[in-house]
């Protein structure tokens, strides 16, 4: 029980600059929106959410560069392993260059998929265009910055991730209101702003890493670093988590589109309600995202009774905080309605449903939980397994309770996460399997 205490203090360590970090990112979508709100101009809100749509959905595909790198770079610090420590961030840095690059080669065809698909108006997706066609050119830098949070988080050094995040987010603010503001440079302001915050904060992140983790010091070994055994490895992990992350997606988009097609009343009523589920997230994926990283250093020192310990202060802290954000919710979403909308419509429509809403942090927090748990220890494949069975029994959900309509949504939802931790759970002895790393050896383990 001692030591359990002690794993929850540094889970709780670990989580408070996490969860700031998440709560610092809405906060530039606030302002983004007021500087361009400040134009008068309906149209452009419009481009600059479906720009921002669409760079989220591409992104957040690629999160596997985050997560993949978090669980090798603890493991390694579990194994005591500066030199794999090192090779997996270039490994990780060297494929976000990559990746980043494909993305900025295809970005005539991707624009040509992405906006045969949308209805937004001419002037929206003229709008949103040049918004995307100045923005894409940072998709490298983006994706080396979710590397670089990653080998952070790794390390247990979440508190740099938080000096990143705020680097990029007062640099992106100070930009948007030069550029937008000052210069009445419209969608192009807000995307250049976000285009420069990000290589500013990608230079403060590589001074960090020479000026507290001494990441230049000493030679590179290329033979290392491109060991076809642990590039197979690092593959091997980022395609498990992409696919469950394509999943993800794909289970929020079809929630979002089957709530469009029960009418305008109904899909304005779940964006409101989706505001509370996503605020929950950002709070209990601090947990999760902490709970990688310990997970991970257990698994590097192959230590059964730290995984155990681990497994145990995640479930207890984050339901924990699950039961307060429940009841936060049930007291506090009737005011807070009011705040997101004035529709007294769109407040009645959602009031109707918001105890799916009040229950999501509690139903949903051990399946966020597991997928820490689970990517701390690269079980990869059975998270990648689990969520693709969990998909398909929410379609099956959904498909059984149509006649219900939006309550037949929403208990396909919380179906969904049910499923999502219940099918980890099977898979909860495997947390303790160390037979895939040997500590006999640097770059050939995970």
């Amino acid at each position: 029980m001692i030591q359990t205490d002690a794993t929850t203090r540094r889970l709780y360590h670990l989580a408070g600059p996490i969860i700031l970090a998440n709560l610092a990112t809405p906060l530039l979508g606030m302002v983004d929106t007021a500087v361009i709100g400040q134009l008068g101009q309906t149209h452009l809100l419009g481009a600059l959410a479906l720009g921002a749509m669409i760079f989220n959905l591409v992104f957040w595909g690629f999160g596997f560069l985050r997560m993949g790198t978090t669980a090798l770079v603890a493991q390694a610090k579990g194994r005591a392993d500066p030199a794999a420590i090192r090779d997996h961030l270039s490994r990780s840095l060297l494929l976000a260059v990559v990746l980043g690059v494909l993305l900025c080669l295809l970005q005539q065809p991707i624009a040509n998929l992405i906006f045969s698909t949308t209805g937004a108006s001419s002037g929206v997706e003229d709008a949103a265009a040049t918004y995307y066609r100045i923005r894409i050119w940072g998709a490298p830098l983006h994706l080396m910055l979710l590397a670089m949070m990653g080998y952070l988080l790794g390390q247990q050094a979440s508190r740099y991730v938080l000096i990143l995040q705020l680097i990029l987010n007062l640099t992106n603010i100070i930009l948007d209101l030069v550029f937008v503001v000052l210069l009445n440079w419209s969608v192009e302001g807000v995307a250049a702003a976000t285009l420069i915050a990000e290589a500013v904060t990608l230079i403060a992140g590589f001074w960090i890493l020479a000026r507290h983790f001494n990441f230049f010091s000493g030679a590179f070994d290329p033979a290392q670093i491109f060991a076809l055994k642990a590039i197979k490895a690092l593959f091997r992990v980022n395609r498990d988590i992409m696919i469950r992350t394509l999943c993800l997606i794909f289970a929020f988009a079809w929630f979002t589109d089957q709530g469009a097609r029960l009418g305008d009343l109904s899909l304005a009523a779940n964006l409101i309600l989706m505001q509370f589920v996503t605020f929950s997230a950002f709070f209990i994926d601090g947990f999760a995202i902490a709970s990688e990283s310990i997970m991970g250093e257990a698994h590097g020192k192959r230590d059964r009774l730290a995984t155990d310990d681990i497994i145990r202060a995640a479930f207890i802290s984050g339901g924990l905080l699950a039961f307060v954000l429940s009841l936060a919710f049930f007291f506090l979403s009737p005011l807070i309605m009011r705040l997101l909308t004035s529709s007294p419509a769109v407040i009645n429509e959602a009031t109707q449903f918001s105890l799916w809403m009040v229950a999501t942090p509690f139903v949903s927090f051990a399946a966020y939980i597991y997928d820490g748990l689970f990517i701390g220890a690269t079980k990869t494949e059975e998270m990648r397994t689990a969520m693709i069975v969990s998909l398909f029994v929410f379609l099956a959900a959904w498909w059984l309770t149509q006649s219900l309509e939006n309550h037949g949504l929403w208990l396909a939802l919380m179906i969904y996460y049910v499923a999502r931790a219940a099918s980890l759970w099977v898979y909860q002895q495997r947390l303790y399997d160390f037979s895939d790393h040997d500590a006999k050896t640097t770059e050939q383990t995970l």
